[in-house]
């Protein structure tokens, strides 16, 4: 059987949030081939080395673009993408596109702690 791919990424407010979230489901992870862009992915293999996440550029410099290209060409099966929607987003075109593939994809997509608990329990589940 083959590993189910995630991506994982999370603006900048966020970034804790995902790294705490990741530890509380590291088990869980470790299941499946992570993506995370760069500095969340750096983020998360810093506190978890036990877990193998393949790091892609920063958002800002092409990994949003990156996660979107692996999309389309359905390279990944499920985004978790932890939204700061209180903040401006200098990138926000390449974010906007991000889950718009997601969308058209429709691979399951999170963009929160809560529904990332579900798509996570889903996958797990099969």
């Amino acid at each position: 059987m083959t590993r189910l791919t995630l991506g994982l990424v999370a603006h900048d407010q966020k970034k804790d949030m995902m790294v705490e979230w990741a530890s509380t489901r590291v088990a869980d992870l470790a299941r499946f081939l992570v993506y995370a862009t760069g500095t969340t992915g750096s983020r998360i293999a810093s506190a978890l080395p036990q877990l193998e996440v393949i790091r892609l550029k920063s958002g800002p410099l092409g990994g949003d673009q990156q996660l979107g290209a692996m999309i389309a060409e359905g390279r990944i099966d499920a985004l978790i993408f932890f939204v700061d929607p209180l903040s401006p987003h200098p990138h926000d075109v390449d974010v906007k596109a991000l889950i718009r593939m997601a969308t058209l994809a429709d691979i399951p997509f999170a963009c929160n702690r809560a529904t990332a608990e579900a798509v996570l329990a889903s996958l797990c589940a099969d």
